[in-house]
């Protein structure tokens, strides 16, 4: 099975505005694995599950033609109204049913979206449409996003935590106790004899503090307590901005914050047979 969220516009919008994409030295790590092997080609490039496709766009001065492919027509729709680049598109596809020909895709992507998935039936497919040499990539990154702000980082840390543990019992059933368990267990099981794993890259930018709380309430924890109890889910979120605020003794919101976000990461090459 796999699991349909994040596909009203109004979340889709939320995606767009808040959600982190993956840093320009992320993606040189993904690209320099897969130019490590000689036969590896730069033509078409799919980012499944790309969401508002914020991930599909850097990948777009790499190859020839990039593809972003979503189950969600909201979020298609979100990624074409920002999309000024002629080599990148977008198309509905479910990523067990990926729209391309056997053999025909140089890199497949995707980026905090696999554990969505079925799992199996995507690596499957992922095998199908990757070329001899092609490289799967899967990025993703822990809820437990990490704070920065003058001398009072620990006391602002203390209460995201808070706040990540409020939502953790929303977490739905099909992620499992932890996503990272799973994508190494995935890496470890996957007969690709050249491959490699990262369980920890820091990925850290200056962002407003309204934007920090804005990608918190992105989270699919956050949307679930939001649908079960709207001003719930809004009280809890005004407090832990009106604390943090606090914390930092200023009073706007757009005051800004180094965000650290901890991705982890596995990349394969499809071999030769």
């Amino acid at each position: 099975m796999s699991v349909r969220l994040f596909e009203g516009k109004e979340h889709a919008t939320s995606y767009w505005k808040y959600r982190i994409s993956p840093s320009e030295e992320l993606i040189s790590k993904v690209l320099q694995f897969h130019k490590s092997n000689k036969n590896a080609f730069n033509d078409l490039a799919v980012d499944v599950g790309c969401g508002s496709g914020q991930g599909t766009l850097l990948l777009a001065p790499h190859f020839t033609r990039v593809v972003g492919t979503d189950i969600s027509p909201a979020q298609l729709e979100m990624a074409r109204k920002h999309v000024n680049i002629p080599n990148v598109s977008y198309r509905e596809s479910p990523a067990e049913e990926l729209p391309f020909e056997d053999g025909s895709v140089d890199l497949v992507t995707a980026m905090s979206a696999f554990h969505w998935f079925d799992h199996s039936r995507f690596l499957q497919e992922a095998h199908r449409v990757l070329k001899p040499h092609g490289c799967l990539a899967l990025l993703n990154y822990t809820m437990d996003m990490e704070l920065s702000y003058g001398d009072c980082s620990e006391t602002l840390n203390h209460i995201c935590n808070e706040f990540y543990a409020v939502l953790q019992p929303f977490r739905n059933p099909y992620l499992g106790p932890s996503s990272l368990e799973l994508y190494k267990k995935t890496y470890d099981s996957l007969q690709y004899p050249v491959k490699e794993w990262q369980e920890v890259f820091w990925v850290r930018k200056p962002v407003p503090l309204s934007d920090y709380i804005g990608m918190v309430e992105s989270f699919s924890t956050f949307q679930a307590l939001l649908k079960k109890d709207p001003e719930e889910a809004r009280r809890i979120s005004k407090d832990i901005e009106k604390r943090l605020l606090c914390a930092m003794d200023v009073i706007s919101s757009e005051t800004e914050v180094i965000m650290g976000v901890k991705y982890f990461y596995f990349l394969a090459c499809k071999p030769e047979k």
